[in-house]
C-alpha cells in the first residue's frame, strides 16, 4: 500500500493522496465516523500544497467516501446500503431482512382519513373516499433510516387500524391476512432536501440530501391497492438496478420530468 507521495510518478499528487486516504479507509485504518486530519496537517504529513489536499478531499466527498461538516471537520462516511426497491416489488421489510439487518418501525400515524384529490387519483378512488394513512419512522439496526407515508384504500383492509406494524411487513400482512395481491408497481426516485421536521426525525441536518421514493402498487385486476412516498437518508442509502440489453428489442426513451411545469421530455439513452 502506498504510504507517501511518489514524486517521480506521472500521476498527479492529488490523485495519489486520494488513493492513499482511500486505501486507509478501505483497510479500516480509518473507521466510519473517524475524523480525518485537518488540511494543514495533511499538507505537512505528505508535503503537498493545500490545493492538492483540497482536490483529493473534494473527489472523496463527491464519491460519498467522506463528509465535510462545517465547523467540525472531515469525517469518514458510513457505508451506504444498497437497496433494490426500484427494480422489484418488495417492501423495505423484505429488502432489509434479505441482507441480514433488523428493521423496526415507529408508527407516527395510523388512521382512517378521506382521500384528497391527489391521493384519490393515485389510488383510482373518488375524492373523499376513506383510506388508511400510515406514517412510520423506520430504523435499520437501530438507526433512523427512512420516513414513509403510506395509503391503502380502507375497503381493502378494514382491520388494518388494529394491526401492530412495529416489526411486521405491510405487504406480507396485506397479502396473507387480507388477500390483497400485489402484482406490479410503478416507482420513481428523485433527489430532494430535508425540511426541519423530516431532518429532526431522520437525525440529519436541515437541508441535507434525501432520496424520495414514490410508489404505486397494483393488483391482478390493474387497480391500485397501495401508494407510498418514502424519504431515505441520502447519506445511508443508494438504489441499484440491474439492466439487461436485448439487441432485438427497441430501446425505450429515457423520460425526464423537468420542474416548474416544464413538462416531460423523451431523451435518447446514452451509449
Amino acid at each position: 500500500m502506498q504510504t507517501g507521495i511518489d514524486r517521480s510518478s506521472p500521476l498527479p499528487f492529488y490523485h495519489q493522496l486520494k488513493q492513499i486516504l482511500l486505501a486507509e479507509i478501505e483497510g479500516h485504518a480509518l473507521e466510519a465516523g473517524t475524523r480525518l486530519p485537518g488540511d494543514h496537517e495533511l499538507c505537512q504529513r505528505y508535503e503537498v500544497s493545500r490545493t492538492v489536499v483540497r482536490q483529493a478531499l473534494a473527489e472523496l466527498e463527491s464519491e460519498g467516501v467522506i463528509e465535510r461538516i462545517k465547523g467540525r471537520g472531515t469525517f469518514v462516511s458510513p457505508p451506504k446500503t444498497a437497496e433494490g426497491l426500484v427494480q422489484s416489488l418488495t417492501g423495505l421489510y423484505e429488502d432489509v431482512a434479505a441482507r441480514g439487518s433488523e428493521l423496526r418501525s415507529e408508527v407516527r400515524r395510523l388512521e382512517r382519513v378521506p382521500a384528497d384529490a391527489q391521493v384519490a387519483a393515485e389510488l383510482a378512488l373518488a375524492p373523499g373516499r376513506p383510506v388508511i394513512l400510515i406514517e412510520r419512522l423506520r430504523f435499520v439496526d437501530g438507526e433512523p433510516w427512512v420516513f414513509t407515508v403510506t395509503r391503502v384504500p380502507a375497503a381493502l383492509a378494514p382491520g388494518l387500524l388494529d394491526e401492530d406494524l412495529t416489526r411486521q411487513s405491510l405487504y406480507a400482512l396485506l397479502e396473507g391476512k387480507y388477500g390483497v395481491r400485489l402484482t406490479r408497481g410503478h416507482r420513481s426516485v428523485e433527489a430532494t432536501t430535508a425540511g426541519s421536521a423530516l431532518a429532526h426525525s431522520l437525525g440529519i441536518t436541515e437541508g441535507a440530501a434525501v432520496l424520495a421514493l414514490r410508489s404505486t402498487s397494483f393488483g391482478p385486476d390493474g387497480r391500485p391497492v397501495e401508494s407510498f412516498v418514502a424519504y431515505h437518508r441520502g447519506d445511508r442509502s443508494r438504489f441499484e438496478v440491474d439492466l439487461v440489453r436485448s439487441p432485438k428489442a427497441a430501446t425505450p426513451a429515457l423520460m425526464v420530468v423537468t420542474p416548474q411545469g416544464g413538462g416531460v421530455a423523451d431523451v435518447a439513452p446514452g451509449n
